[in-house]
C-alpha cells in the first residue's frame, strides 16, 4: 500500500481524505447504477427512444474522466483543471458570438486573464484576483478596442466580450479558488482536502438543483416563471428546488464543509435561487443567438456553457460566503 502511495505522489496525484473518498465513490455507484438502468431501458424500449439519455449518460462519464485529476490531484492540479475548463468555456463562447476581425486583439486579451488569474489563485492573491477581470480588464479592453480603430458596432463588441470573460474566466475561477482557500471550523484547524470538500459540496448543490427542478417540474409544474427565455420553468419546480437542495445541504454539508444546521439550509437555497438565476441567464443569452445548446463537446448535454451555466452564479455566491465566515 505505501508503494502505491508513493507512486501516486509521484505522479502529482495524491488521494482524498476518507470522508471525501467515500463521496466519490458514492457519485460513481450512482452514475454506474443509472448507466446499467439506462441499458436495461434500451432493451426494453429500443434504442431509438432511449438514445438521449444513453448520450447523457456517456456525458456524466466524459465529465467524471475529465474532472478525475481535479479529484485525486493536488489542489495545483485541480486549480489547472479548472483554468482549462475556464479556457475552453471561453473559446466555445466566443465560437458563438458575432465578433468583428478587428476584434481579435481584444479576444487575445481575455484568453491572457485566464493564465494570469490563474496565477493569483495559486498565489493567494484574492485583492489582485479579485479585481483583475473586473477592473482592470474592464478598463483594458476597450482601449484594445479603440486601437484596432474600428467603431462600427463598437459597444456591442465591448459589451459581448466583457460578459464573456465575466461568465467563462471570473466566476469560474471562484470555483479554483476554493481549492485553495485557507478556512477554519470556527477557530478549529481545518480539515484535511477542505478545499476539494467545498468543491464538491458546490457542485453536487449546484447539479442536484438543476435535477430537483427539472424532476419537480415534470412532476407538479404549470405555472411559468418566464416563458419567454426558458418555457420549461415553473414556479413549483424553483420551489420544489429550493427545498430539495436545502435539504441536501443540511445532509451532506457536515460532511464536507463547515456549514451544518440552519447555516448549511441557507446556504443550499441560496445556491438554488442562484443556480436557477445562472440557467436562465444563459438560456437569455443562448435564445438571443439562436442556438439551443452552446456546443457539442458533451453527447447528450450540449457544451461546456450548457453544464456551466448554473455555476457562472453559484461558484461567486458560495466562494464569498465561505471567505466571509470562515476564512483564516
Amino acid at each position: 500500500m505505501n508503494d502505491i502511495l508513493r507512486i501516486i505522489s509521484r505522479i502529482g496525484l495524491e488521494l482524498p481524505p476518507p470522508h471525501l473518498l467515500w463521496v466519490i465513490a458514492g457519485a460513481v455507484a450512482v452514475l454506474g447504477a443509472a448507466t446499467i438502468a439506462a441499458k436495461l431501458l434500451q432493451r426494453k424500449r429500443g434504442k431509438a427512444r432511449t438514445q438521449e439519455l444513453n448520450a447523457r449518460m456517456v456525458g456524466w462519464w466524459l465529465i467524471f474522466g475529465f474532472l478525475a485529476p481535479l479529484l485525486f490531484g493536488t489542489p495545483f492540479m485541480g486549480v489547472l483543471v479548472l483554468a482549462l475548463i475556464a479556457f475552453l468555456a471561453l473559446r466555445e463562447y466566443a465560437s458563438l458570438v458575432p465578433l468583428r476581425p478587428s476584434d481579435r486583439w481584444a479576444l487575445m486579451l481575455a484568453y491572457l486573464a485566464v493564465p494570469v488569474q490563474t496565477w493569483f489563485i495559486l498565489k493567494m492573491q484574492y485583492g489582485f484576483f479579485i479585481i483583475l477581470v473586473p477592473v482592470y480588464l474592464f478598463m483594458i479592453l476597450p482601449v484594445a478596442l479603440v486601437l484596432a480603430g474600428d467603431t462600427k458596432r463598437f459597444i456591442i463588441s465591448l459589451g459581448t466580450l466583457h460578459w464573456g470573460v465575466m461568465m467563462a474566466v471570473y466566476a469560474l475561477g471562484h470555483a479554483a479558488f476554493l481549492l485553495v482557500l485557507p478556512i477554519q471550523h470556527f477557530g478549529d484547524v481545518a480539515k484535511p482536502g477542505e478545499g476539494l470538500g467545498l468543491l464538491l459540496l458546490l457542485f453536487i448543490l449546484t447539479g442536484g438543483n438543476d435535477v430537483a427542478q427539472y424532476c419537480w417540474g415534470k412532476l407538479l409544474g404549470k405555472t411559468k416563471i418566464i416563458p419567454s427565455i426558458s418555457p420549461n420553468k415553473t414556479w413549483e419546480g424553483f420551489i420544489g428546488g429550493i427545498a430539495t437542495t436545502a435539504t441536501l445541504a443540511l445532509l451532506i454539508g457536515p460532511f464536507l464543509s463547515p456549514f451544518h444546521g440552519t447555516m448549511a439550509a441557507m446556504l443550499g437555497a441560496g445556491l438554488a435561487v442562484a443556480g436557477f438565476l445562472g440557467d436562465v441567464t444563459v438560456s437569455a443569452v443562448k435564445r438571443d443567438l439562436g442556438v439551443k445548446d452552446s456546443g457539442t463537446v458533451l453527447p447528450g448535454h450540449g457544451g461546456l456553457l450548457d453544464r456551466l451555466d448554473s455555476t457562472v452564479f453559484t461558484a461567486p455566491l458560495m466562494f464569498h460566503i465561505c471567505r466571509y465566515f470562515f476564512y483564516v
